[in-house]
């Protein structure tokens, strides 16, 4: 420590040294300083005679005292508790007209990194005079200037925008990556698409020019990366490889640093993760003390197996008491990555959360109130709590992005309460919110209604205003905007049931009326959008594949799986539908060898949904090279997405055994499905017996039908029956479910296509009757949609003859009789089966 102590002090001399300030006797005293209390010691000592050249080397040296200590043990506190520190703050607010530019702005800075806080009166000043000067600061100091406020929370600060608008101006004549990475990161919030575009395009270029790049700088891309939802992938990719390059070099703290970066981005490779969990498994079995092994654990555990995850839970139960209260946060969300059941446990680490509440900042509030409500845990008090301090900070808060975080956690509370202060705020709010916080605000006052037992009588009148006023202001934001790239920035992560009811119709309207807006460096945005949104919009759907088509040169493979994921999911079929799934897949096979595994698998599933299979890709992820590196990739990923690309490579395997039977893939998913249960007697519902006894009456009794049947290959039917060939419902010699539902070590029998084919009479014909609930269909719309589509297909590669029950015909008017439901039935199993016959 001392030796690098020694080495801040020869930094700051030689910056210093020159001209008169090398006979000062006080500067000279400054610079011998060792320690933080020998420089307040001074500042007391010489209080008249300091000038703003020895205030800003005594701020200067105290931060840098601190920036080569660990984190957890800098003296912040001290500093600011010392009343030389108040004089140092005092004297520095007197002289700051006498400071040049890079003095003012490096004071600035500092003070903010010693935590003084923003409302300190030398703080304000400094902030008003930088402003004041602003045109005439260098690009240097302006980065500065923009991280100092970014520290005090003021992103969407008008000051902010003011710099925002020198930036485009002066883009041109930044030529270092370090001063272009922050402005990336503080501008993230502000930036137009434009500007946005032109700053990742200025950063790749640098990035190429630069040779020695601080893991600080990729940092900072990425998260105006993250920050902008915007993925450039060219950028990505070199951000990724200099992060892994570095993994190995990178001491502990900025190793933890690029673990929580890859964390909350997810933007980084498999390479990277798996480089990433070797060293957190190094770290772990040599570290001893408490709250590092908590960090350790918090996140490796989520790509850990099962044997580490049962040693974290059994490790927490043992140290929870122990651990600080920023990683007692740290272990509750990595309780919440695994799905925890563990009620001992979670009752011990709530216990320590709730005693230091009081301790978190609004975002680790709002971290708290989302790991608890994400682990489904019922804790009366905690949740009351939750509510009491978020409502209190939301009262207290200035800052646009502390609001929308707080509004986003209140609406995750199971049973929010009416509040009137909060109300009367968020009504205030209501013109200055996006449209995403406008969805979080109609379901937390939807939330409060259907949790409010107080019975005050005007509670129902507020939140029907409120929800009003919402209403309006969201429909405004949609209306007044005249550019596509802000309409989609606007939309992003919007959707749900109040898009869906309140702006859906107004949003596919403003978008129709942009369609000459649409062009190659949108649409993969636009198709973000209307998979979403899961409506069908022909024009729309018609002019995004004719703009790949026309420029797909400039299109790049990573952005392929968002443009087939929104034909797939609505199923739709352009006009020039064949030429857009051929130049697609081109692109895939031609860069089959860049994308990771479960992009690879992502992007097969979403063409099998179509019934398109590219044999190289299929042999690709069907190989044992790929399952392999596959099964060491999985534990790397959070539990939701491993369970995504786990039931999407079952239901590719799936849809190549049933549509492509010439590959000769193995079907090896049958332990998948004992893993998900589907193999145990499901649940029966009132409304299902009830449909079941009126098939039996249609059918000429109970025993020609059959519920929850169970398909080769694991589709499950609702009912089915089987026709004879002159339409006569055949008896089953097996017992029914509804009979045998009782049995507790009843299992299904699955049957093989070929036991299928053999149990039938000649000429008979299985008959699937398939119920389609809401989710089958595209919103507001009577089109299916593809998965439902290839369900269908499949069921009648197996030999089904499949009659299907929309929801929206079964619950309609017509049918709100029991002889209107026969009636319905006979005609649908009857007509529609002798429609479809294949006579042998």
């Amino acid at each position: 420590m001392m030796f690098r102590l020694r080495s801040v002090n020869s930094c700051l001399r030689r910056a210093l040294s020159g001209g008169t300030v090398n006979t000062d006797p006080v500067m000279e005293q400054l610079q011998a300083c060792a320690a933080e209390d020998q420089v307040l010691d001074l500042v007391g000592k010489n209080e008249s005679k300091l000038t703003e050249h020895h205030v800003s080397l005594a701020v200067d040296m105290l931060w840098q005292f601190q920036k080569v200590k660990p984190v957890n043990v800098r003296a912040f506190e001290f500093i600011n508790n010392h009343p030389h520190f108040a004089t140092l703050r005092v004297l520095a607010e007197s002289k700051i007209a006498y400071m040049t530019d890079l003095v003012l702005v490096d004071m600035l800075y500092n003070l903010i990194r010693l935590e003084v806080e923003p409302h300190d009166p030398v703080v304000q000043q400094l902030v008003s005079e930088a402003w004041l000067r602003i045109d005439g600061l260098s690009m240097a100091a302006l980065s500065k200037f923009a991280t100092s406020l970014k520290n005090q929370q003021l992103l969407c600060s008008t000051v902010m925008g003011q710099i925002t608008n020198i930036v485009a101006q002066k883009l041109s004549l930044i030529d270092d990556i370090k001063i272009l990475a922050t402005f990336m990161y503080c501008l993230s919030y502000l930036v137009s698409p434009r500007l946005r575009d032109a700053l990742i395009v200025k950063a790749t270029h640098l990035l190429d020019l630069t040779d020695d790049i601080s893991y600080t700088e990729i940092r900072k891309v990425v998260g105006c990366l993250h920050n902008t939802k915007h993925r450039n992938w060219d950028l990505l990719k070199k951000c990724d490889d200099l992060i892994l390059f570095s993994i190995p070099k990178l001491g502990d703290e900025k190793f933890f640093w690029v673990v929580r970066l890859i964390h909350s981005t997810r933007l980084f490779s498999c390479d990277t993760k798996l480089a990433v969990k070797q060293r957190l498994t190094d770290l772990f079995n040599s570290e001893v003390n408490v709250n590092s092994s908590a960090y350790l654990f918090a996140y490796l555990v989520p790509m850990a197996n099962q044997e580490l995850r049962t040693r974290f839970e059994n490790w927490t139960f043992m140290f929870t008491d122990e651990l600080s209260s920023m990683h007692a946060l740290d272990v509750l969300e990595a309780l919440e990555n695994i799905n925890c059941s563990n009620i001992p446990l979670l009752q011990k680490i709530t216990s320590v959360i709730q005693s230091n509440l009081h301790l978190y900042t609004v975002s680790e509030v709002a971290r708290v109130t989302a790991a608890f409500t994400g682990l489904r845990y019922q804790n009366q008090e905690l949740s009351s709590k939750l509510q009491n301090l978020l409502s209190l900070m939301l009262q207290h808060s200035f800052s646009l992005d502390e609001i929308f975080l707080l509004i986003r956690a209140m609406s995750a509370l199971p049973c929010p309460q009416f509040d009137k202060r909060t109300f009367a705020r968020l009504n205030a709010l209501l013109p200055q919110c996006n449209l995403q916080s406008l969805k979080y605000i109609s379901l937390y006052i939807k939330n409060c209604m259907k949790n409010d037992f107080s019975y005050h009588i005007d509670t129902p009148s507020k939140c029907a205003h409120l929800l009003e006023n919402l209403h309006l202001c969201g429909l405004q934001r949609v209306r007044t905007h005249d550019r596509l790239d802000y309409l989609l920035n606007d939309l992003r992560l919007v959707s749900g049931e109040w898009f869906n009811e309140v702006l859906l119709e107004e949003t596919v309207a403003k978008l129709q009326g942009m369609i000459d807006q649409i062009n190659w460096t949108n649409v993969h945005s636009l198709a973000d959008t209307l998979t979403r949104m899961n409506h069908p919009c022909s024009p729309l759907l018609d002019r995004i594949a004719s703009v790949v088509l026309k420029d797909f040169d400039k299109i790049h493979y990573m952005d392929v799986y968002r443009i087939l994921l929104l034909f797939s999911v609505l199923n739709y079929d352009p006009p020039q539908a064949d030429e857009l799934y051929d130049a697609c897949i081109q692109l895939i096979v031609a860069h089959i060898d860049s994308y990771d595994l479960h992009r690879l698998i992502s992007l097969a599933h979403t063409l099998a949904v179509t019934n398109h299979f590219p044999e190289k890709l299929i042999r690709r992820i069907f190989s044992i090279q790929f399952l392999g590196k596959l099964e060491t990739l999985l534990p790397t990923l959070s539990a939701h997405t491993n369970l995504l690309i786990r039931r999407r490579l079952m239901e590719l395997n799936r849809a190549t055994c049933l549509d492509c039977p010439e590959f000769q893939v193995q079907w090896f998913h049958d332990s998948y499905f004992q893993q998900m249960n589907i193999k145990g007697v499901p649940s029966v519902d009132h409304a299902e017996q009830q449909i079941l006894k009126i098939l039996g009456e249609v059918l000429g009794g109970g025993n020609r039908v059959r519920s929850a049947v169970v398909t080769p290959y694991f589709y499950t039917i609702n009912y089915e029956c089987i026709l004879d060939r002159d339409l006569h419902p055949l008896p089953y010699s097996e017992p029914n479910i509804e009979q045998i539902s009782h049995t507790k070590n009843f299992h299904w029998r699955t049957r093989s296509l070929q036991d299928t084919e053999d149990e039938l009479p000649l000429g008979a014909q299985r008959v699937a009757l398939d119920f389609l609930n809401s989710k089958s269909f595209c919103w507001n719309a009577r089109h299916m949609k593809g998965c439902a589509q290839m369900r269908r297909r499949h069921l009648e590669v197996l030999g089904y003859q499949v009659v299907e029950i929309p929801w929206f015909e079964w619950n309609s008017m017509e049918l709100s009789t029991q002889e209107a439901r026969k009636d319905y039935m006979r005609k649908k199993i009857f007509k529609e089966g002798s429609s479809g016959r294949i006579h042998t």
